[in-house]
């Protein structure tokens, strides 16, 4: 097998196998949880219109679980098609004609790049807008975890613009006792006040203030504009200090990234979930391949136990994976760690143990 970028009859055979039972998985697994789910939340679908069902939340919850048990499915497909393969002699066959352990690693780590590429996008890109319907849904349904007020917002706008509400209400986009500080370095220069203001939803950035004061301070010098309203345009809007649960999983890569980049500017602290939540997306990629790796490397040979025996393993390794990326990604919320460093030690851990186990199946 002279050209490395040609793929051969066995490399063929083994990427229908690995995708194949990949989306074979994947279907079968969703099916699954769609009935727990349903179970769990009967009152709720049963008070919801059928088509808020179907189309609001199972066309955005089916993907986005999809998407969070990727590893999982990977894992279990390998094992089994693998373990499959090996039990029917397949695998033997195939070094004995000649080809190498390490070159029958090469159309797994096709299939596994293939499945990476297809979740970055999904991931990354195409289900994120989807999660705002899902979430709606539940927040009016199920569970509303949607933040609807707070009170003493204090909010960084730009280096020398402050703005401060002494409550904000969601559901009119109304900010009661409000004000805006302008500084030139530490020395104020002006301060608007108003009894409300509230944002419009129709236009960025643009607000509405009602009864407001401008007061401008030159040296000793001091200037006051009053009046009933002002339409004016400020560069923020609600979402960027009423943070709900969830929010992150609405936003693309590119948006989550702007998001934290702009939140980081303003001095908001609560933006730990955003940071996780855009590390764990680039984490997930590279899981496809080290769980292939693992995967290939359990149940390229018999055991005694057979593919039960290997389910079983890969069961626990995959969900062990899972549960171990939630753990240390409280690190990252408490502040032990980075959120890049906290989703990365899952692959680094990881990929330490399926680097031994290769290295262990290729001496047979």
């Amino acid at each position: 097998m002279g050209n490395p970028f040609k793929l051969y009859i066995i490399d063929i055979y083994i990427l229908k196998k690995f995708l194949g039972t990949f989306f074979l998985s994947t279907v079968l697994f969703l099916a699954i949880i769609a009935m727990f789910d349903v179970t769990e939340k009967l009152d709720a679908f049963l008070t919801a219109p059928i088509e808020e069902t179907v189309f609001d939340y199972f066309l955005s919850f089916l993907p986005y679980f999809a998407l969070q048990l990727s590893p999982l499915f990977v894992f279990i497909s390998v094992i089994f098609f693998t373990t499959k393969l090996a039990s029917n002699s397949e695998i033997i066959a195939i070094l004995s004609s000649g080809i190498s352990f390490h070159r029958l690693l090469r159309p797994y780590m096709i299939g596994a790049a293939v499945i990476a590429a297809l979740t970055f996008v999904a991931e990354n890109y195409l289900v994120p807008p989807t999660n705002q319907k899902r979430i709606d849904y539940t927040n009016k349904y199920v569970k509303n975890k949607k933040v609807e007020q707070n009170t003493n917002i204090q909010l960084k706008i730009s280096p020398d613009v402050v703005a401060y509400f002494g409550r904000f209400e969601d559901r009119n986009k109304t900010g009661y006792r409000f004000s805006l500080y302008q500084f030139d370095g530490k020395r104020l220069i002006s301060r608007t006040t108003a009894n409300t203001a509230r944002y419009d939803t129709t236009r960025m950035y643009h607000w509405i203030l009602n009864d407001y004061m401008t007061r401008t301070f030159d040296g000793m010098d001091e200037s006051i504009i009053h009046g009933r309203t002002l339409d004016t345009i400020i560069p923020f809007e609600p979402r960027d200090f009423m943070i709900s649960s969830n929010d992150q999983e609405t936003l693309t890569t590119p948006q989550l990234s702007e998001y934290i980049r702009k939140q980081k500017m303003r001095g908001v602290a609560n933006i730990k979930a955003f940071e996780i939540e855009k590390e764990g997306r680039y984490a997930s990629v590279a899981a496809a391949f080290i769980l292939t790796l693992i995967g290939m490397s359990l149940s390229s040979r018999k055991v005694k136990g057979g593919m039960g025996l290997n389910i079983g393993i890969g069961l626990a390794l995959s969900f062990s994976y899972i549960l171990f990326s939630s753990i240390t990604s409280s690190f990252a919320i408490s502040g032990a760690t980075t959120p890049f460093i906290a989703m990365q030690i899952p692959n680094v851990i990881y990929l330490i143990i399926g680097l031994y186990l290769y290295y262990q199946a290729s001496k047979y």
